[in-house]
């Protein structure tokens, strides 16, 4: 394997400190715009290596970023957007949670609090929006009992992680599989095994942490209807639909709905297809970019290095699933976003993955799950941030009660012990 050259990963080194040194100094990592910061790490990726015209590095600058992998990753980017607005807007999520508030136990509200995270988050695509709306629900819930606001926040946060690794319209599920090269239901079944032990043990361990509590809910009156989109969107993605069809069939779902209840008029559903398109654009961009400054560094020998220094010293396969799992890690906790951290790692295991004959639906996996523990534990993440805002307290001290993006972790490791999954055979 070629040693290639540790300059050309200057562009990473500018964004990484822009990033963090701009989040240290204003103390909020969310302060200084990450597409300012990859747009100048692109300017200094085009402006290297100076034997090379700038009109050939700009071509492969564009070549880079007009990937028909980017391309395509970005329309799903635009569609799950589309669909995530449209069925929010139309009281889809207030339906969801009320509906599931109204069949929990008064003495398992926590666990149910989880429970309902890891539906919503699943059907939304976003852990963000999915801590959003239940956050408030769960300091209600605070109030009334002995549990500490803290417990009930890492149950919400754990939940909403869930959805965010495995939700078949989450951008970090999505980048995975499209780097990676692996089929949304091969991987969903995959990952899905692996991270249910660690749903099961969450659930135990909140279950004992509030036992003999109870609670009363306000739970408002809510459409069962409302819910159908998010049901379509999962049962046709786990049989194998399309994710063009499923998606578009959703959008239309949650409008003729929306129509027929009175949530919308033809102009507002319109709007709310056009909000949720704009809401994916930074990250549509994002990975545009980053496709286009990672083609740069490769073709400075950046990649090359560091493929040199990731894989000498891996051994066996297990090794490299490893490699890969510390690869997306740290570069998450550099980010603060595990979906750039996953656009950013993705070719790079990828190499590592086709190296080592580590099947797509395993890298994938690991590049979710990885990515999604630390994003679930960094207190300057901005789920965290999220629910401590709510709470009115320091993410800091939420940190202790997120079991299950601890636990997926855990689990991921023995599932890379056991080698699960077993390897398909050439013909299947």
């Amino acid at each position: 394997m070629k040693k290639g050259n540790i300059w050309a990963l200057l562009p990473f080194v500018v964004f990484l400190c822009l990033f963090i040194g701009s989040g240290i100094v204003l103390k909020d990592f969310y302060k200084f715009p990450v597409i300012v910061a990859i747009s100048i790490a692109c300017i200094v990726a085009i402006m290297m290596n100076r034997k090379t015209a700038l009109s050939v590095k700009i071509d492969l600058f564009t070549k880079g970023a007009g990937n028909p992998g980017v391309m395509l990753m970005v329309i799903i980017f635009l569609l799950a957007g589309a669909f995530s607005g449209t069925a929010s807007s139309m009281g889809a999520v207030e339906a969801t949670v009320n509906f599931a508030l109204s069949i929990i136990p008064a003495n398992l509200l926590v666990v149910g609090l989880f429970v309902i995270a890891c539906f919503i988050s699943l059907a939304m695509g976003t852990s963000v929006g999915t801590i959003v709306a239940l956050a408030p629900i769960g300091a209600g819930i605070s109030a009334q009992t002995e549990i500490v606001i803290t417990l009930i926040m890492g149950a919400i946060v754990g939940g909403a992680m869930f959805g965010d690794n495995l939700s078949f319209i989450s951008d970090t599920t999505i980048t995975a599989v499209r780097t990676q090269g692996a089929e949304m239901k091969d991987k969903f079944k995959v990952n899905f095994f692996i991270v249910l032990p660690a749903a099961i043990v969450t659930c135990i361990i909140l279950a004992i942490l509030t036992m003999g509590q109870t609670a009363t809910v306000e739970i408002h009156q809510y459409d069962w209807y409302k819910m159908i989109p998010y049901l379509f969107v999962i049962i046709f993605a786990l049989i194998g639909g399309n994710v063009f069809v499923v998606l578009t069939g959703g959008i239309v779902i949650a409008g003729i709905i929306g129509l027929f209840d009175g949530s919308y008029t033809l102009m507002t559903l319109i709007q709310a297809v056009g909000d949720g398109i704009s809401g994916m654009f930074e990250m549509a961009l994002l990975a545009i970019l980053i496709a286009g400054m990672v083609e740069m560094i490769k073709f400075n020998g950046g990649i090359d290095y560091l493929l040199h220094i990731a894989t000498r010293r891996i051994k066996s396969k297990r090794d490299a699933q490893f490699a890969i799992a510390g690869l997306v890690g740290l570069t998450n906790l550099a980010t603060a976003n595990n979906t750039i951290a996953i656009l950013i790692a993705g070719p790079l295991a990828k190499n590592i993955a086709d190296n080592y004959e580590i099947e797509p639906r395993k890298s994938a996996s690991i590049l979710d799950i990885f990515s999604c523990t630390i994003q679930g534990i960094i207190p300057y993440g901005a789920q965290l941030i999220v629910a401590a805002g709510v709470a009115g307290i320091s993410p800091i001290f939420i940190m202790q009660y997120c079991y299950y993006p601890i636990l997926i972790a855990v689990c991921a490791i023995i599932a890379i012990f056991i080698g699960y999954p077993k390897q398909k055979l050439r013909n299947q």
